[in-house]
């Protein structure tokens, strides 16, 4: 749903975008085109605009203007999925119109935003606060990388892990009770400090 949301700011721009490859196929996608930019268009013809584009793309790689508006959905794609704090999966979008285009200035500058979220540093730890909720600490940190992520109960409290790669190749930890932050640790197992703020509850 979330691809489909980004072909609708795409579809203005390549109306009126002749493409010189008449083929039936070509033409087809393009027919997905016209449904999707119709101003009742629904989610599931978007979406089949978005999948026959890639699946053209994909056995026409040549395809130049085909290209490009794949790669503006790329981009697109990518620079949501990082506002949600899913940089890895935002990384592998970046990585391929670079592929095609390394000089990519909105792939590289994404690129190099998403990595920074994903390598924890020592100043990225310190700006943590106690008190923070997960959604406040995954704007600084980013989300962690699936399966890096620990949940438990105790007596009363739930507890949650979060464990991050660091910028010098360690593992970095930052834990919460009920949802909230109450500490952060380096490779040491030492606390980082200072983690001030709201004060513990429980």
């Amino acid at each position: 749903m979330r691809r489909a949301a980004a072909v609708l700011v795409l579809l203005v721009l390549g109306c009126g975008a002749a493409p010189s490859d008449d083929s039936r196929e070509w033409l087809s996608v393009l027919n997905h085109k016209k449904a999707a930019a119709a101003p009742t268009a629904t989610t599931r013809e978007k979406q089949m605009y978005a999948d026959s584009l890639a699946a053209f793309v994909h056995r026409n790689p040549h395809h130049g203007r085909a290209r490009e508006v794949y790669e503006y959905i790329e981009l697109d794609f990518a620079r949501e999925l990082a506002s949600l704090g899913r940089h890895q999966d935002a990384i592998r979008f970046y990585r391929a119109v670079l592929a095609q285009h390394p000089d990519n200035e909105r792939a590289l500058e994404g690129l190099r935003v998403s990595l920074d979220h994903l390598a924890v540093s020592h100043e990225k730890l310190l700006s943590l606060e106690k008190g923070m909720t997960t959604h406040e600490v995954a704007k600084v940190l980013g989300k962690p990388i699936p399966g890096w992520t620990v949940k438990s109960q105790r007596r009363e409290a739930e507890l949650e892990s979060w464990y991050y790669r660091k910028t010098d190749g360690a593992v970095a930890g930052v834990y919460f009770r009920d949802g909230r932050l109450f500490a952060a640790e380096e490779n040491s197992g030492a606390k980082i400090a200072p983690l001030v703020g709201v004060a513990e509850t429980r």
